[in-house]
């Protein structure tokens, strides 16, 4: 009993977890996507209003004033300039969405390569695989008052500005001694 409650703790962390990181990837890129059209409308209206509906005030005037005529030469070559054109934000969905694909396709398709060249089965087979693969990293020896477990954040960051006050205060003191 206490497997099926440790499993069904794991599962319900890492359902928050991968929920927090789709929330907070989906946010930035809404929130990259949206200043990027507040540039684009800042540096130039015109043509962001233009992009966002498609319509020219100039195009719909000769179209009016062609479809008044009964003038059907002008008429096919406003809408073959039409349908050349393809509004701004369609064109931006539209290299979004292929983008996504892209991304998303491509990742999948070397991690699904590398899972199968290398033969295993498990999270727990590739990582040692790639432990004996890759090169270890060397860990710096601790030096003397230095710390390596805070409680929080603050705590941390509490501990930088004190470190960084002491390496100003002594490269303070070298200077002044040089002199």
């Amino acid at each position: 009993m206490p497997d099926d409650e440790e499993a069904d703790s794991n599962f319900s962390y890492k359902a928050k977890a991968g929920t927090f990181l789709a929330f907070a990837g989906g946010f930035g890129m809404l929130a990259g996507f949206g200043g990027a059209l507040s540039q684009v409308k800042k540096q130039d209206p015109g043509h962001f209003d233009k992009g966002m509906t498609g319509l020219d005030p100039a195009e719909e005037a000769a179209k009016t004033d062609a479809m008044r005529r009964m003038d059907n030469a002008a008429m096919e070559k406003i809408r073959n300039a039409r349908a050349v054109h393809e509004s701004g934000a369609a064109l931006a969905s539209r290299a979004l969405g292929w983008g996504t694909v892209y991304a998303f396709a491509g990742c999948g398709l070397l991690f699904y390569s590398l899972w199968k060249v290398m033969g295993v089965n498990n999270l727990k087979e590739f990582r040692e695989k790639a432990g004996n693969i890759l090169p270890a990293i060397p860990k710096k020896p601790k030096e003397p008052g230095e710390r390596t477990e805070f409680s929080g954040i603050n705590d941390f960051l509490t501990y930088i500005i004190d470190k960084d006050k002491e390496e100003k205060l002594i490269k303070e003191k070298l200077k002044s001694s040089s002199k």
